[in-house]
């Protein structure tokens, strides 16, 4: 498709489709069965699971065309967007944030955010190695990498980079 843009290391799985103008960064990973359209950016180490949806149109009807209208959809990186899960158009999906499968994301999410449900809700926060963050006194660390983490106005920060 005209104006694509992979970057290095994406990993497509089978039937997928990718639309032009669409941009993928590098070692996105993109499993079974998604349809990527015009509009959607993927961020650098991208997961896309099984099945996933995006959107592009907020109202879509067969007989009204509104190809130049197509909402842009911003996936930050390191994000994982869970089997089955749907993301409406028009929304940011922060770095390092967790959509659990089958989840419909219909807001912003914000970085490293733990989303599940129908609409999906804020149920915790990520380690950029996948963990559940523990928060004590605003503080918490990746049982995996050991990394510090610093919850604050309920934005949390990586401290140790």
């Amino acid at each position: 498709m005209p104006g694509v843009r992979l970057g290095e290391g994406c990993n497509l799985g089978q039937n997928v489709f990718v639309a032009s103008d669409v941009i993928l960064g590098r070692n996105v990973k993109v499993q079974n069965n998604v349809s990527i359209y015009s509009g959607v950016i993927c961020e650098d180490d991208v997961f896309l699971g099984p099945s996933m949806v995006f959107t592009n149109v907020t109202n879509p009807r067969s007989a009204v065309v509104r190809k130049n209208k197509y909402e842009e959809t911003l996936v930050k990186r390191g994000a994982t967007i869970g089997a089955n899960s749907t993301i409406i158009c028009g929304n940011t999906i922060g770095k390092f944030s967790f959509i659990g499968a089958g989840s419909v994301v219909t807001k912003d999410v914000p970085d490293y955010a733990l989303m599940v449900g129908n609409p999906a809700r804020q149920i915790g926060w990520m380690s950029e190695y996948g963990h559940r963050l523990e928060f004590n006194n605003g503080s918490a660390i990746c049982p995996e990498s050991s990394e510090e983490y610093e919850l604050k106005n309920n934005i949390v920060k990586k401290l140790n980079s």
